[in-house]
Parts: C-alpha cells; structure tokens; sequence
C-alpha cells in the first residue's frame, strides 16, 4: 500500500468513528457525493482537498499522518489466549465481528438486542486487547494491522471449523449471490504455487472492496463470507485402495 493511500484509509476510518458519510462531506465540499466515493477509491487527491477532508474529519494533517503510522504498526493477530477469551464469549465475537467490519454503535444497537452498557463494555474489552482504540462519545477506531487474520488452527479456527462451516456450507448456493464450485484435477507443484497466488490475489481484492463499501449505509450492504481453499487431496475412499496404501498425494 502507498503512503498516500495508507493516508486516505486512515481519514475514511477517522470519518466513519465520526459518523461522518459521504453524503455529508459532498455537502461540504460541494461535490456529488460519487466524486467522494472516487477521491476516496483511488481518484487524484490534491495536498489542498487532503487537508479539507482533514479540516472534516477534525484532524490537523500531521494528526493524519501519525495516525495511519500507527496503523501500520497495529498487531496482526491476537494470543491463543486472547482468542480463547473472544471464542469463548458470543457476545464478545459479535462485537469483534461488527467492530472487523466498522459498523457504528449505533447500528449494533438497532441490529443486535444488546443494552448502550453492555455494548460499551464489550468495546473496552476489544480496546484491552487491543483491536480498537476508543474514542470520546462512545466511537473507536480499528487499529489492527491490515494484514490481522485470526490464528491459524486457532480457537477462533476450531470455533469455525466445528460451528460456522458446516452452517455455511448448509446451503444449495443457487440463491442470488451464491455461488459454489468444486473443481479436481492433477496439478504440479508449479501449478499449485501458480494457483495460491491467485487466491491471495482474490483475497487482496476482498479486503480492497470491504474497505471500499465500509461508507455505506447499513442498509447498502450485507455480510458476505468468501471461502477459498486447495490442498493436495484424494477422497479417503480412493486413498484406501492405493497400492501399499502409503503414497502422497503431494509427495515430497
């Protein structure tokens, strides 16, 4: 990520704690409100229109500047400890969810049957351990790294192994917005590379558009999950039947 993207990521964070949309900074801009969602999407953006949004935002450039350093710097994945403590809690995965996906407390608080009180509590754990920062008038910010993920084979993991995937995939996926494909085949290890970079890829573009429709309403978006996966791999049915039955899939 460039520095000035890092810059403009950190002040769309910024506005949304605020509970500034774009909408409201188009008004004060006098633009059309889909020139905001550009500027902020990769358009041009001049020293001068920067420091307008800053002016919005209610921060001082240099403010911006340490900001988005200290996202940078935000941890990238909790203890086994720390997850244990979020698996653990139902309520405390849903406001790690939520915060992971910047709703504002407010929307918690119409979506989720939660009191202002507990929602605040649960945030000051998220703040403990460090996935948010809490601001004045009951706001955060995000301050993980970019590149957080929950730990591999971690309790978050386990929870979703054992609960979440086998209600996600509970699903004929032939409704809108669904989609399904298994595919097998033999690949190289070349082909195999080729294809997980791909995927990272499609992961990259994930987050990109997640944080890109983050300045929408609520009511403009719906939680999407995306599961990507290949391993080297035989049916155990057809495993058994090898030869010596102690062959690789994949060997070394």
């Amino acid at each position: 990520m460039s520095q000035v993207q890092a810059l403009m990521k950190t002040l769309k964070r910024e506005l949304k704690a605020r509970g500034i949309t774009y909408a409201q900074i188009a008004s004060q801009l006098a633009l059309s409100e889909s020139s905001i969602k550009r500027m902020f999407t990769g358009g041009t953006l001049s020293i001068a229109r920067l420091e307008s949004l800053c002016q919005i935002a209610g921060l001082d450039f240099s403010e911006l500047v340490r900001k988005a350093a200290e996202a940078r710097r935000g941890i990238a994945t909790l203890s086994d400890e720390q997850e244990r403590e979020v698996a653990a809690d139902p309520h405390l995965l849903l406001m790690a969810v939520c915060v992971l996906n910047y709703w504002s407390i407010e929307q918690i608080l119409e979506t989720y049957e939660l009191s202002e009180t507990e929602c605040i509590q649960l945030l000051a754990r998220l703040d403990r351990l460090k996935l948010i920062e809490l601001l004045p008038l009951n706001r955060y910010r995000v301050i993980v790294a970019k590149e957080f993920r929950w730990r591999p084979n971690g309790p978050i993991q386990r929870l979703f192994q054992k609960e979440v995937q086998p209600e996600f995939l509970a699903s004929s996926f032939a409704g809108p917005g669904e989609k399904l494909v298994f595919r097998t085949g033999m690949l190289s290890r070349a082909a195999n590379a080729e294809l997980m970079k791909k995927m990272d890829k499609l992961l990259q573009q994930f987050d990109e558009l997640h944080d890109a429709d983050t300045a929408l309403a609520l009511d403009e978006r719906y939680g999407s999950s995306l599961l990507v996966a290949l391993r080297p791999w035989e049916l155990q049915y057809f495993s058994r039947l090898r030869r010596g039955n102690n062959e690789k899939v994949f060997p070394e």
